[in-house]
């Protein structure tokens, strides 16, 4: 009986090992947000992001699982049928997600090849689709799984940094998320805030 347990103990570890190899594969072929490194500092880098289109909910959530859970729905939904084309959109990364009191918002980055008006109309209202400007952010990277207050502490830390730099930024801190929640290894998050272009 031991031995036959333990050949299904193997067997599952097996197909988990097959299955997170898989994901890491698949995550690692999707398409990721463009963007160009400017200057790399200890604590964090400058990036350069050209502009880009984003399908975008807005939300009353205040903290990351709360956004997470209702805006992933909706988001979700659009690009796999939920429009007026009932076209599927593929999935990209990073997931951007700002949790504020004043009010939350998770987007998805869509497809370089597509921009507002040959993207489909969302059925849910409560998705639109907007053009974001290009724009120099700071950023700060770290692995695991994120929580909220694992995200406080990083954008504690990046704000922090900013302000020894003496680096002037405006508008809400971002989380971005690189990776599906199945996914246990090799998992990336970012923090990042626009900076203003002339303190650079």
């Amino acid at each position: 009986m031991m031995k036959i347990i333990l050949i299904v103990i193997s067997i599952l570890v097996g197909l988990f090992i097959i299955f997170e190899i898989y994901t890491t594969m698949a995550t690692a072929k999707s398409e990721t947000q463009a963007y160009k490194v400017i200057k790399v500092e200890k604590e964090f880098e400058i990036r350069h992001y050209p502009s880009v289109t984003m399908a975008t909910i807005k939300s009353s959530a205040r903290t990351y699982r709360e956004l997470g859970n209702s805006g992933f729905t909706k988001l979700a939904g659009y690009i796999f049928g939920g429009n007026k084309d009932k076209k599927q959109i593929p999935m990209t990364s990073p997931v951007h997600m700002t949790i504020a009191d004043s009010g939350s918002t998770m987007s998805f980055v869509m497809p370089s090849i597509y921009k507002k008006d040959n993207l489909p109309l969302p059925n849910n209202s409560d998705v639109t689709i907007k053009e974001v400007s290009e724009e120099y952010v700071a950023a700060i990277t770290f692995g695991g799984f994120a929580t909220s207050d694992i995200i406080k502490k990083q954008t504690t830390m990046l704000e922090n940094a900013l302000k020894k730099h003496r680096l002037s930024y405006y508008g809400n801190f971002r989380f971005l998320g690189y990776n599906p929640p199945y996914q246990l290894f090799g998992r990336r998050n970012e923090i990042i805030v626009t900076l203003n272009w002339n303190s650079i």
